[in-house]
């Protein structure tokens, strides 16, 4: 896996992450009893995007060395997850080995 790869794994992770994260210990306007005029009961009273930023970021963190270093280690291949055997398997001509 390269450095770009890698980067777009993380940024994949860590939105997913972010969208669970950030409806957690979410308290409405309703729930807080000061619905402020001209919003609904439902829009959030007070959400903390940096805290749910960091806590997003160390999940994602932990997930994303978990799942890259399956991807490296080669326990799980792209061939393991074609279900369909859609992909042919690689074959090794004696031909190419002996003509060098």
């Amino acid at each position: 896996m390269g450095i770009t790869s890698a980067i777009v794994l993380f940024a994949v992770i860590w939105f997913m992450t972010f969208l669970i994260v950030l409806p957690l210990g979410l308290q409405t306007q309703a729930e807080a009893g000061e619905v402020v005029p001209g919003t609904h009961g439902s829009a959030p009273a007070n959400i903390n995007i940096k805290g749910k930023a960091k806590t997003t970021t160390i999940w994602a963190f932990g997930i994303w060395a978990i799942v890259a270093g399956t991807i490296l280690s080669g326990v799980i291949t792209v061939r393991d997850l074609d279900w369909f055997d859609r992909m042919s398997t690689p074959e090794v001509s004696l031909t190419d080995e002996t003509n060098g």
